[in-house]
């Protein structure tokens, strides 16, 4: 496939995407917050797609894999052990790892079907995979894409300051329909789901947010599923 965004921007300004979050420090807490939630035992959760490590670093997540090193270098300065690598293809034999996080790395990937039966690879029976993303079905994701196409954001309806559109070229906005079909593809079982953001964007950065269950009114939606 031909879709995958293109990584330089992580690899060439990897502190901006962490400036996004020092800014808009609420949506990160509420964020933070409902991956939380799944994260039952981090010293054995590999997180794909680790970014900068900012969220790893939280959670308590010690090991990472992360395509940019830029990304990478940020993540390891954090203390997390970062492999460059792809989530389609993880260095890692089988059953490695007792969770897997994938925080909104989906959007990311050309191969999402790969990705996520890569992590049931590298899963123990009985493992859980954490699946974060921003939905397509949300105000964000429409927000997002509707700043792509115009080439900058509307400063009546984003946060003040708005996600970088650098790190929004070729973005796929994953659907819960979809998550739901990838996880049950790979043989996940038993999903269950949290959502935040509730807020229209240009407010969520008001208040943090305590995550609620389902998937029905949060922009980011994270659900966990069981390897068999």
């Amino acid at each position: 496939m031909n879709d995958r965004p293109v990584i330089s921007p992580f690899e060439s300004e990897a502190r901006d995407f962490d400036d996004w979050f020092f800014h808009n420090r609420n949506v990160f807490e509420s964020e933070l917050k409902a991956t939380a939630r799944f994260v039952t035992d981090p010293e054995r959760t590999l997180s794909v797609g680790a970014g900068s490590g900012i969220f790893d670093e939280r959670l308590g997540i010690q090991h990472g894999v992360e395509p940019a090193a830029g990304m990478a270098e940020l993540a390891r300065q954090r203390g997390i052990n970062v492999k460059i690598g792809n989530a389609e293809d993880l260095p890692y034999p089988d059953g490695s790892f007792r969770g897997i996080l994938l925080n909104t790395v989906l959007s990311y990937v050309s191969d999402r079907p790969r990705a996520v039966a890569e992590a049931a690879r590298v899963l123990e029976p009985g493992g859980h995979i954490i699946v974060s993303y921003i939905c397509r079905e949300g105000s964000y994701a429409m927000l997002y894409d509707l700043a792509v196409a115009r080439g900058k954001h509307d400063p009546e309806a984003a946060p003040p300051v708005p996600y970088p559109l650098k790190f929004m070229q070729g973005t796929h906005w994953c659907s819960t329909d979809e998550i739901i079909s990838l996880l049950n593809g790979a043989g996940f079982k038993d999903l269950d789901f949290v959502q935040t953001l509730t807020r229209h964007p240009r407010y969520s950065v008001l208040e943090v947010e305590e995550p609620v269950p389902g998937y029905d009114r949060g922009d980011y939606v994270v659900v966990r599923g069981t390897r068999k």
